[in-house]
């Protein structure tokens, strides 16, 4: 017999309530205000026709005060897994016209659920943030539920990568999840991210200050470093996860997705030459390296907005991919201070975590002097990247183009601190410090006693350049591979990465070692 016309009757009433949400007129008003709804992030998100929803008549516990007669569809939550470029995500997109997208028990059990089944399967796990908060009625069972969802975020971190989106508010402990993830992308309007907000500093502190100045978008990616990307609305924040997702690995044992090319490139690239200014002394656009030294000069860079002295993000080198992290001479002139150490560490952890190979650029006077630095803890932040680099086993591939001087060139792995392969341009120093300095500490009586100091001091530097810090007595003594044209770069670094992708390293056995945090 076919099935009761009568139960598919209420099949389909139960999915309309469903998919209507919380209601056209609350629909029409996000669409007014050029919002997309949450299952139109998710149809946006994943590939036409591959959405296999969960939990799409999960409901509250209506026993909670305040919600025996209300209706809250899917919860508020859309929870689900689909494909992008070819590949299963998960992803949960919170709905803010049921209820303000507030979460509850089953609300924040959805999640977890989903989260649960990405990590199982090894999938990569995205959210679309977007709520009031902690469901009052369900007091400290909304609160549970925020608690079960961190626990899961710090289960999947190092398992498949994260990425949440910032699409409206997210505030006070709702935070903490896109914290606890890989990566943040937050639209420039329409979102917020706060612990405190103006009001509460104000009763707190007596402070006045905007939102703008702390849970805009412009401030986390430039000021907090608190997110990685800035999306112009919800459509370019769609596209930079699809973006980011193609250069990632689906989870920690699968290689990332590599598209080498039939054979390595080995063509000499005369315009890299002509990057390299004439005057030692003026400073080089690492932008400009980086363009011709990735496929196409598309460059995929993480925290633009942030620490702009440390240059970091992704791309391919002749198919392979690689996560780049430079210094940057026209900011800083290059050197680390604490934000960029921060910055840096925690993507070369990333990348080591997901299998993505490390090419590092290095022109590099040393860490930022100066009290505030100082007092700021310098010595710990820039820690981070001597500990990130020694504890990274994938494939280390460092060019060193210019400068690169004390401790700051092992900060930027040198081959001590486990750099595979590592070569220098023609123009390259290493060195304790730069030759200026370097000769008013030795030769100070000299230059005291010469007729024209500034002669003589320019001279003696010019001597010490060749003798103590030139690239060919760094490869005399095996401290660096070889001393290559900036021509060659390109065909080189491509070589080397085919060949050291078969990479194997074994570390002494450990929970995991004690990063200077």
């Amino acid at each position: 017999m076919p099935i009761d016309p009568g139960l598919l009757q209420q099949l389909e009433e139960r999915r309309r309530i469903a998919f209507n949400a919380g209601g056209a007129d609350k629909l029409a008003e996000r669409k007014a205000k050029g919002l997309l709804s949450a299952r139109e992030r998710l149809a946006a998100l994943f590939e036409p026709g591959t959405f296999l929803e969960f939990g799409v008549h999960a409901q509250h516990d209506a026993h909670h005060f305040g919600l025996e007669d209300k209706v809250l569809p899917c919860d508020g939550v859309i929870t689900g897994v689909g494909y992008v470029g070819g590949r299963p995500v998960a992803a949960y997109a919170q709905d803010f016209t049921v209820g303000g997208g507030a979460v509850g028990r089953i609300h924040a059990k959805k999640i977890c659920d989903l989260m649960d089944y990405a990590q199982q399967c090894g999938i990569p796990m995205v959210g679309f943030n977007d709520s009031g908060g902690a469901r009052i009625q369900e007091g400290d069972v909304s609160l549970s539920g925020y608690g079960q969802v961190f626990f899961r975020n710090v289960l999947l971190s190092g398992v498949v990568p994260q990425i949440s989106v910032i699409a409206g508010p997210c505030a006070g402990g709702a935070a903490y999840s896109p914290a606890l993830t890989d990566f943040i992308i937050m639209t420039r309007k329409n979102a917020q991210m706060f612990i405190c907000g103006p009001d509460v500093i104000k009763a707190a502190t007596g402070q006045t200050v905007s939102m703008e100045e702390i849970g805009s978008a412009a401030a986390h990616a430039s000021v907090s470093g608190n997110i990685h990307f800035i999306a112009e609305d919800e459509a370019h924040a769609i596209a930079l996860v699809q973006k980011l997702h193609s250069f990632l690995p689906s989870n920690n044992v699968m290689d990332p997705p590599h598209r080498p090319t039939p054979a390595v490139v080995l063509d000499r690239d005369p315009g890299m030459n002509d990057l390299v200014p004439a005057d030692p002394k003026a400073p080089i656009d690492v932008q400009k390296v980086i363009a011709r030294l990735v496929d196409g000069g598309d460059f995929f860079e993480v925290q633009r907005e942030f620490a702009k002295n440390l240059v970091v993000g992704f791309a391919r080198i002749q198919g392979i991919v690689v996560g780049l992290v430079a210094n940057q001479p026209l900011v800083k002139a290059g050197t680390l201070d604490i934000d960029s150490s921060d910055k840096g560490a925690r993507f070369i952890r990333f990348c080591n975590i997901f299998s993505i190979p490390l090419v590092t650029l290095v022109d590099i006077p040393g860490f930022l002097p100066g009290v505030v630095q100082e007092r700021g803890g310098i010595i710990r932040h820039g820690a981070k990247m001597l500990f990130a680099y020694g504890a990274s086993t994938v494939p280390k591939i460092t060019i060193i183009m210019r400068k690169s001087y004390g401790g700051a060139y092992l900060a930027m792995c040198s081959k001590d601190m486990g750099a595979d392969l590592v070569y220098a341009w023609p123009c390259a120093e290493i060195a304790v410090m730069g030759a200026d300095g370097a000769v008013n500490i030795l030769y100070r009586k000299e230059i005291a006693a010469a007729t024209d100091k500034a002669a003589k001091a320019k001279e003696l530097a010019s001597e010490y350049r060749e003798k103590f810090a030139s690239p060919y007595e760094a490869a005399s003594k095996a401290v660096i591979t070889d001393v290559i044209e900036p021509a060659q770069t390109r065909g080189i670094v491509a070589m080397a990465l085919r060949q050291t992708l078969s990479k194997r390293e074994t570390r002494p056995p450990k929970k995991h070692g004690n990063i200077p945090l």
